[in-house]
């Protein structure tokens, strides 16, 4: 049976990521593409965090730079996919 995280363990465990992959600490609400922080090998891989982490698969008409953008993005994106049954 999988966990549903809330919000707040979403947030804290997706800034914790970043922060670490990128060697730098975030605004939750800062762009990481817009600001060039990242690749697309580093969004394939931030995509294979979300759904090991988190026990959710990101579908292909998910895969939007949208949901991954920001630790707020990623955040609302696993809410919205754990409270509609979309954990594994």
């Amino acid at each position: 049976m999988t966990t549903v995280l809330g919000p707040d363990e979403i947030r804290e465990r997706t800034r914790a990521y970043l922060s670490s992959s990128l060697a730098r600490q975030l605004a939750d609400d800062e762009d990481i593409f817009a600001a060039g922080l990242v690749n697309s090998l580093f969004a394939a891989q931030l995509v294979t965090f979300v759904e090991e982490r988190f026990g959710i698969t990101v579908e292909n008409d998910e895969l939007e730079l949208a949901h991954f953008s920001s630790v707020d993005a990623v955040t609302a994106f696993v809410s919205a996919k754990t409270a509609s049954g979309g954990a594994r």
